[in-house]
């Protein structure tokens, strides 16, 4: 109901002595002016359960009734004593009395008999609530308990907590179709904000009853698309006969418009408000972090700063969603500390994890305050509201006993998503009910988004110097390779070996019968087994096998554990005939879980399937045969090389076998000479390809304009030598190579990698072979020329042609002529040339092809440039 004055038949409190005060049927409270307790009568101790002695001289908000420490209810208290006038009456549930109980608060300025002035709270009751049924049913199946019976946890992750049907007491709640924005249900104390209405509320327009404005703003954005998946849009609203204002938010969600208004503070100075300025300043503090636990404790103390918690903890999940507090900031008084612990991944339910991947925040004022119902339309047909976004959606009962049994009453949770996963939880707690403002709430979401930020920032700078040390040992290893006839002495010899690979303290390879090992490594007979386990245990269609605890799943390596606990394998082949292997020793380790995290999930009575557990102390749980786990990219680096030991050795090395064994068969014909040397011509040609394209691919990765033509002009070089031998490959003798052909080839290619509006205009004589030396050297003045001519000598619009011709040049001799339709060398080039200059990697490169045939230059402008080699 709304704020109303005290009727004139109220009795006059001031002139009432304190025995009198204890006669009358109300409960009556005499507060000063700094909320202190000074008055407390027989009716007030008989609704709250609580002895005078025990609450004279203490704080009322803080201490005696910290429930009522919310803008509704002390809110109006401190805006009196800022009028210097009070005298209005409100309804009120308390939540912490020996029962919930719903009375009509009258609050008025007075004095006491003869003494200083006074706040007089008289407290009459209206209706007793029993309990709050769902927290009783877990209170009562927790009483009826006989013995501890476990039962499947999966009980626990089917509880539909998205759908509690009641919101806590601090908000009122709308519900509207979200096509229609016709009411469907709300919330049973909407007369806080709204008259008691005819025809009832339920079925009427929402734009009868919220201002027109917000109602249009909402219709727009639900339009738009752009209020739903968590997605709101919040205001401050009034409504007709009430003072107060109202923190409103609207998202929609599953068919249906939600809207929450939420009192505010009278004053940003009756409680707390973080500021835009704590804010910032909150967050440049976690930039300045450099690691993960130091942006873990700043953020804890910075959102404790923020919030007011007597306790946050920065809460992080392992794979398995085990759960640990890696950071806390909490209160001197505090003794309980959870830093360090761990706890089962039971404590926090799959579909509670799915909530919070969803909905960022949840705030709970009051652990035992008393949840307001939904109430929906008669005959609405629609099904129970889905609350998954509802910032004031009551919690699990079971997750509130929960908290009780943890020493816990007002609460926080903010979700910490990290490169859309759920990372972990920014978690408060504080031991008595405790109000944050929304200004306060929407701060410390911030302050957790960036956190999570940080994390990002800090683990991708993390993994990715870890990964590319690791990808330069990988780099030297295929090298090394590439040169090598016996892979397995390339991976196992040398001062770069497997071992220097993922933090491994043992390594070996398996092929056919043979094993090698280096480091601290299981015995090689041992190893054969594991390799002949591997080959059954992992799927045809995969690669590779990890394991932090190979001893649990491999018994007969549990003598080894201290040396070979963790096992990374990568097969090589689709025979699975080679393997590459490392070993990681146990790392002993001593786990302290907050209780015992092996005692089962207990069963409960009547409506409540399970039982929240009770004890949190401290136990810890030895652990043996374990490794450090391996990264999902170690794994991958693992696959990578063995593709690239079978792609570079294991196939080379069995083709030259094959070739090896022909020519063993007929070493004295030239035949067989011949096509081994096309097949290494073959080859070549394809890894000079291969190179190219590498480098192409490289080139386009980089955005410095300079490396970027240093890549293009190198793979073009290369390009060149694979035109060659791409040449010899097919030629009839294996020494000369038809020169036309070649320079051919590597023009159009060229062309092709300048792009549109290049092309080369070539005239080759016919079958003019040249020998392989100086086809090469030809071939790559040729690849240097043109490209500079496409570079240099390109029209306004980009594109450019060049003329190439190869002819004989008398007995002995050819001639390569590059010709550009473009401005010419300018007038002093061959100066310039004689002062030094031009002397860039290109230039350089043709004259050491010139010398290294003997071959002469000429360069004239005809009218663009034109250079001619004869050779």
């Amino acid at each position: 109901m709304p704020p109303s004055p005290v009727d004139d038949t109220t009795i006059d409190l001031d002139g009432l002595a304190s025995d009198a005060i204890d006669r009358l049927d109300q409960g009556v409270i005499g507060l000063d002016a700094a909320g202190t307790v000074v008055a407390f009568s027989e009716g007030a101790s008989v609704l709250s359960g609580l002895a005078r002695e025990a609450v004279i001289g203490r704080d009322y908000f803080r201490d005696v009734m910290p429930g009522a420490n919310v803008p509704s209810f002390r809110g109006r208290f401190l805006a009196g004593a800022r009028r210097g006038t009070l005298n209005e009456s409100f309804d009120y549930v308390f939540g912490r009395v020996p029962q919930p109980l719903r009375a009509r608060v009258h609050m008025r300025h007075g004095t006491m008999a003869g003494g200083p002035p006074v706040t007089w709270l008289t407290i009459d009751p209206l209706e007793s609530l029993g309990a709050n049924l769902s927290r009783e049913a877990v209170l009562a199946a927790i009483g009826r308990r006989v013995r501890a019976e476990p039962v499947d946890a999966s009980l626990c992750e089917r509880e539909p907590i998205h759908i509690p049907g009641s919101i806590q007491p601090n908000a009122v709640m709308l519900a509207a179709d979200a096509g229609t924005l016709m009411v469907l249900a709300y919330s049973a104390n909407v007369d806080e904000i709204l008259d008691p209405l005819d025809p009832p509320l339920a079925g009427r327009p929402l734009a009868e009853i919220l201002p027109s404005a917000f109602v249009q703003t909402i219709r727009s954005r639900l339009a738009s698309g752009t209020l739903e998946d968590g997605r709101s849009v919040r205001t401050r609203l009034t409504f007709p006969g009430r003072d107060a204002t109202y923190y409103a938010v609207a998202h929609a969600h599953a068919g249906r418009l939600i809207v929450e208004c939420e009192q505010e503070p009278d004053s940003t100075e009756d409680f707390a408000t973080a500021s835009q300025v704590d804010t910032e300043l909150a967050v440049g503090h976690l930039r300045e972090a450099a690691t993960l636990a130091e942006a873990a404790r700043i953020a804890a103390l910075e959102t404790r700063a923020l919030t007011g918690f007597e306790a946050v903890l920065v809460y992080r999940f392992d794979p398995d969603w085990n759960g640990e507090a890696v950071a806390e900031d909490k209160a001197r008084d505090w003794s309980r500390s959870l830093l360090g612990l761990r706890f089962p991944a039971s404590d926090i339910p799959a579909q509670a994890r799915a909530l919070y991947t969803k909905a960022k925040s949840r705030f709970v004022i009051d652990r035992d305050s008393v949840p307001v119902g939904l109430v929906a339309a008669s005959g609405a047909g629609n099904g129970p509201i889905d609350l998954t976004f509802a910032q004031h959606r009551t919690l699990s009962p079971i997750h509130l006993e929960y908290q009780r049994n943890l020493g816990v009453n007002g609460s926080m949770s903010i979700s910490i998503m990290v490169e859309g996963q759920l990372w972990g939880l920014m978690i408060g707690h504080h031991r008595r009910p405790h109000y944050v403002t929304p200004e306060t709430r929407s701060a410390a979401t911030v302050l957790t988004d960036a956190f999570a930020m940080r994390v990002e920032e800090i683990e991708a700078r993390r993994l990715w110097a870890e990964r590319q040390a690791h990808l330069d040992v990988e780099g030297h290893l295929v090298r090394r390779l590439t040169r090598s006839d016996d892979f397995v002495a390339a991976l196992t010899t040398g001062g770069t070996t497997l071992l220097d690979l993922f933090s491994a303290t043992g390594a070996g390879i398996v092929s056919g019968e043979r094993v090698t090992l280096i480091g601290r490594a299981p015995p090689a007979g041992l190893v054969t087994a594991i390799a002949d386990w591997l080959r059954t245990q992992v799927p045809v269609a995969e690669y590779a096998y990890s394991s932090s605890s190979f001893a649990s799943e491999y018994p007969d390596a549990a003598p080894h554990r201290e040396i070979a606990s963790g096992l990374l394998a990568a097969f090589v082949d689709q025979s699975r005939e080679n393997l590459l292997l490392w070993f990681r020793p146990e790392v002993p380790s001593t786990v302290t879980w907050g209780g015992d995290p092996r005692k089962p999930v207990l069963a409960g009575s009547g409506p409540v399937a399970v039982l929240p557990r009770r004890s949190f102390e401290r136990w810890v749980e030895e652990r043996t045969g374990f490794a450090a786990p391996w990264a999902e990219w170690q794994i991958q680096l693992a696959g990578s090389l063995a593709e690239a030991v079978e792609g570079v050795v294991l196939r080379q090395r069995r083709k030259i076998d094959e070739l090896t064994s022909l020519l063993a068969e007929k070493e004295r014909l030239l035949e067989q000479k011949d096509l081994l040397t096309r097949e290494i011509d073959h080859r070549v040609k394809n890894s000079l390809q291969i190179v190219s394209a590498f480098l192409q691919m490289q080139r386009r990765q980089i955005s410095d304009g300079e490396a970027r033509q240093a890549f293009a002009d190198t793979s073009a070089r290369v390009m060149s030598v694979a035109r060659v031998h791409d040449s010899l490959y097919q030629a009839e003798r294996v020494d000369e190579v038809d020169l036309g052909h070649t320079i051919e080839n590597l023009c159009n290619d060229l062309a092709g990698l300048a792009g549109e509006g290049h092309a080369v205009d070539l005239t080759a004589e016919p079958g003019l072979m040249v020998p392989y030396r100086k086809a090469v050297a030809l071939s790559l003045i040729a690849t240097e020329l043109v490209t500079n001519a496409f570079k240099y000598a390109a029209n306004a619009t980009g594109g450019g042609r060049v003329e190439v011709s190869v002819s004989s040049a008398g007995p002995g001799e050819v001639q390569l002529r590059v010709c550009d339709d473009g401005a010419g060398l300018p007038a002093d080039w061959a100066d310039a040339k004689a002062r030094g200059k031009g002397s860039g990697l290109g230039m350089k490169l043709i004259r050491a092809m010139l010398d290294q045939i003997n071959a002469r230059l000429d360069v004239a402008n005809n009218p663009g440039a034109c250079f001619t080699i004869t050779a």
